[in-house]
Formats: structure tokens, sequence, C-alpha cells
């Protein structure tokens, strides 16, 4: 179904369906004609490929992706929205519509039974809210995937894709760059979505690496050493590192040391490499070997 970003079109689609926007679910659909097409374009879609959405709401980015894609799977939470998918994508026979959670969903499972022999992108636009839970569940699962493109709030979208170092980045700027090459791609105003969010947005793609960064030995403990350093952004590494992790400061500051980086460095300094020393010589401290 053509002009799902109508606004008279949408609002008679919900009063068909009896459908209001939940703000429990972060609902905001996009009613701007010209984004869903470069979504679609700019994540990967095409006649050799499979698209997991996640969210598809009223199937606004799902009929661009099936233009495009051999396969579209649109996983949708609210158990109110397959009905109105039903309609709005009947055109499309490469479209399947299932009711889930991608939190609690297998999405190994998922991928291997409605993808076989496809390279998969992500595509979503993922309300504020469960934002860095999602992107993390697609990457830490070690999914099968070429890429995960992405709306999200503007400012989330510059934490995520931020240098590293530099003083916008935060745990999760670490933790995507581990897995992936996040880049920007294109603003979206709030204007462009029914009903308008307070923040403006921005479509945000990672291309996952094949080859994860090397020298670590416990991942786990990588992760938990990062969420340590940059869970008191206004202290140093040091100290972050002893609350954080409950170890006495005086060992982290000797791992410190051994890693040659000074006392008072404060998390945002330090490169990638830096971090997985750092972590590496504070897992021996505190697992002894």
């Amino acid at each position: 179904m053509e002009n799902l970003t109508d606004i008279r079109m949408i609002q008679a689609i919900f009063k068909k369906h009896g459908f209001t926007f939940s703000k429990k679910l972060g609902q905001n659909f996009l009613i701007n004609p010209e984004v869903c097409p470069r979504i679609a374009e700019l994540g990967g879609a095409d006649e050799n490929t499979g698209v997991l959405e996640i969210g598809p709401g009223i199937g606004v980015l799902t009929n661009e992706l099936a233009k495009r894609a051999k396969k579209v799977v649109a996983l949708e939470l609210d158990s109110r929205l397959p009905p109105i998918l039903a309609e709005t994508l009947a055109e499309h026979k490469n479209v399947t519509v299932l009711s889930g959670d991608v939190l609690k969903t297998d999405l190994h499972a998922l991928l291997a039974r409605e993808f076989s022999g496809m390279e998969v992108c992500v595509c979503a636009n993922l309300p504020y809210y469960i934002t860095s839970p999602v992107i993390m569940k697609l990457m830490e699962d070690r999914l099968p995937l070429k890429s995960i493109t992405v709306m999200v709030q503007k400012e989330a979208a510059q934490r995520l894709c931020a240098a590293i170092p530099s003083r916008e980045m935060g745990a999760v700027t670490v933790a995507v760059r581990y897995f992936s090459e996040p880049e920007i791609l294109f603003p979206v105003q709030r204007k462009s979505f029914l009903p308008a969010p307070n923040v403006d947005s921005a479509v945000v793609r990672f291309s996952l690496r094949g080859e994860l960064p090397k020298g670590i030995t416990d991942e786990a403990f990588f992760f938990r050493t990062i969420r340590a350093a940059f869970s008191q952004r206004r202290k140093t590494l040091a100290n972050s590192l002893a609350s954080g992790l409950q170890i006495p400061k005086e060992s982290v500051l000797q791992a410190i040391r051994t890693a040659e980086l000074t006392e008072s460095i404060r998390p945002e300094q330090l490169s990638m490499e830096q971090f997985i020393g750092c972590a590496e010589i504070l897992r021996r401290f505190v697992q002894g070997k």
C-alpha cells in the first residue's frame, strides 16, 4: 500500500482498526516520504539480501524494504499491529510479519529458519527507550549479519558514533566499536514523525567487523571494565574502576601504571587498545592468572 506517510491515510487506518498510540512502547511513526526509501537503500536491501526489520509500525519502512530485498521479516512487539500490517503490506509476497519481543527472541533460530542461504541486514526505527539494549543484543549475540541500520535519537547517534578517544564517547561507544564500524548516515527532523517527538533523530549504520579486536582473554570482564570506567564520568579512570569493580584503588593504580597510563587519566582519553590492555592487566590482578 502506497501513501502510508499520508496523515489522512494513517488516520483512516487507525480509525478502522481502533488503534491509538502507546506511550509505553514509544511509538512514533514516520510520515516523511523521503526518509524510508533512503534507509532501505543505505541499509543494504537488495534482490540478494534478506532484511530483518524490528518494529515495523504500520509498514512504512517495510514497504520500501520489500520493494528492494529478497525477503523481509518484520518482528513486531505490539499485538495490535499485525492485522494492520496484513492490510498495508498485502501486495508484498516477500514479507513475513512475526509477533515477538526482539530482546526475548532467539534470533539465531529466527535467521536460520527465515533466511536460509541469504546474507542478512537489520533495519529498524527503534523506540528511544530500547535503543542501546537492542543494538547490543544484535551485536553480542554474534548474529551472521552484514550490517545494522537504525534510526535513533540524535544524541544517542552522536554517542554511538563518537570517536575513540573523545569527550563525547561513553561505554556504549567502546562496545559498538568493538563489534562494528559505526557511521551516521543522515539526520531526521522531529516533524518527520507522528506524533512528533521532542528531539530530532538520525539514521546510523553499523558495519559489523569480520574480526574482533585482539588481546582480550575474558570478554565479559572487558565489558565489565568498560561499564565501570564510565559509571562516574566526572571521576578519573582509577576512581571509577575502583568503585565500579570493587577493587582496592591501589591495585587499580598499579594496573594503570603497568599499562603505562597516567594516574590522573580519564576514561574518555583512552584508545581501544589502551582499554583492552588496561582491562587485561586488571583481569590478572582480580583473577590471579
